[in-house]
């Protein structure tokens, strides 16, 4: 089985062939191992151009050296890193040379390096998390970074990484163990007859941390945003324009368009994003029942538009300006409304877009909904405006550190302690013993956000999403 103490090797560079490509060691006691590659000694934290030498003392490559000694190096232990030219076979050569060259005996009889093996995904992180260089938040922002998709989400990854995030969480925990010693000593010496809630200002402290933990809530709900992005469904009857709205938003021919209803037979994806934020948008083809298909395959994509719609965070629900007042028009559209409902659709998810206003009568509006035109563009900024308010995102360009949804998780589960604990302190005579449980809930739920409480399988977990050389 593998361990966290073994030496462990990887390509840290993305596959595929570049200019310039890096293997990177890890463990205790690297040096006698780059000097049997290099055929010199490294001064640490000093780049050193030199050839990469095979068991013959041929070069494999030529390129840069560098060696970082323990604990200044981004794992905490030695980091041998080894800059070559970015072939794969190149990358493969030196990765395979550093194991041979670790079992290899010295003069003692030894292993150069034992038990050096190939490194897992985001196992150069794990050890960084587990030596104290990053905790659990900043580990996962280093995901975060690589990952993100708009420059946005890379600030605001860039901000988790250097610890604002952490930061915050840190310090309500510290006002947390604080009022939590303050409780559990008047539970260790009740003969002092305190009067705990008046004196200590209990009541005062919870009121300050459950407000801070509110601004750090909504900031989290934005920065999860911020990293997940919304889904967005484009739903409603045949020939209502849901495929040029697709393309208006994208603001590329993603979607085939024509006059003939039908043409959209199954989901069609579109990534883009507003103001930072990511958008997954999905164009279904239309809604119609089942026996009103046209063939088997219409059939088949009205079944995967209701199976998006359920799972989506918003549903356009988009209506044909041009047919209003139209009896089977309007009756399909009632019969759509009422299937949402029964897909559980609510009504906070639901957009209701009128389509085709370029065309439509001067005042040819809903009182209900956003009207927009595809084809000329009208509408479309305020329609994206209001699925951004629909998402719950606010404008914090410079404040917003990127979060998952774990992080929200654990900070709800914080809240929704702090208010029984707060519902104690309302009592004439509290339960001192359960506030303290109460509060020792809210710090436990905060301290697996930076990992000072985590689970080996929440770790597996976080560090498996990760690539080889992170």
């Amino acid at each position: 089985m593998s361990s966290d103490l073994d030496p462990i090797v990887a390509v840290a560079t993305a596959p595929g062939r570049g200019a310039v490509g890096i293997v990177r060691v890890s463990g205790r006691g690297l040096m006698p191992l780059a000097q049997a590659l290099c055929g010199r000694p490294l001064e640490p934290r000093r780049a050193t151009y030199t050839p990469f030498l095979d068991e013959q003392r041929q070069a494999i490559d030529q390129g840069l050296a560098l060696f970082f000694e323990a604990p200044h190096s981004y794992t905490g232990e030695d980091v041998l890193e080894l800059q070559a030219h970015g072939g794969p076979v190149v990358l493969q050569m030196l990765v395979q040379r550093c194991l041979r060259a670790a079992a290899q005996a010295t003069e003692h009889g030894r292993a150069l390096l034992p038990g050096l093996r190939l490194a897992e995904p985001g196992e150069f992180t794990r050890r960084a998390f587990l030596n104290d260089k990053l905790d659990l938040a900043q580990a996962e922002a280093v995901a975060d970074l690589i990952d993100a998709g708009t420059q946005a989400a890379a600030r605001s990854a860039a901000r988790s990484l250097q610890g604002a995030f952490s930061a915050g969480i840190t310090e309500l925990a510290q006002r947390l163990l604080h009022l939590r010693m303050l409780v559990e000593a008047t539970l260790d010496f009740p003969e002092e007859e305190i009067d705990f809630l008046q004196k200590a200002d209990a009541r005062g402290q919870l009121d300050g941390i459950e407000r801070s933990l509110q601004s750090v809530l909504a900031q989290t709900r934005q920065g999860v945003l911020l990293r997940e992005g919304l889904r967005v469904v484009i739903a409603g009857q045949p020939n209502v324009g849901k495929s040029s709205l697709l393309n208006a938003l994208a603001g590329q021919e993603v979607a085939i368009v024509t006059a003939l209803a039908g043409t959209t037979r199954d989901r069609i994806e579109q990534a883009l994003h507003i103001q930072g934020v990511p958008l997954h948008v999905v164009d279904t083809a239309g809604l119609r029942q089942a026996q009103q298909a046209a063939d088997e395959v219409e059939r088949i994509g009205i079944e995967r538009s209701w199976e998006a719609i359920r799972g989506a965070d918003a549903v356009l629900f988009v209506h044909d300006l041009l047919r209003r007042g139209e009896p089977a028009y309007e009756a399909a559209d009632r019969a759509i409304a009422e299937q949402l409902r029964a897909h559980g659709v609510e009504d906070e998810r639901i957009l209701v877009v009128h389509n085709k206003l370029d065309q439509a009568a001067a005042g040819a509006g809903s009182d209900s909904g956003l009207a927009v035109s595809a084809q000329t563009g009208q509408g479309l900024e305020a329609l994206r405006q209001a699925l951004l308010e629909r998402a719950g995102w606010q404008a914090m360009p410079e404040g917003v550190a990127l979060a998952r949804t774990r992080h929200l998780q654990a900070l709800q589960r914080a809240a929704g302690h702090l208010a029984q604990a707060q519902a104690q302190t309302q009592l004439r005579e509290p339960a001192l013993d359960l506030l303290a449980e109460e509060l020792r809930c809210a710090h436990s739920a905060l301290g697996e956000i930076t990992g000072q409480v985590s689970a080996d399988d929440l770790l597996g977990v976080i560090f498996s999403s990760f690539c080889i050389g992170k």
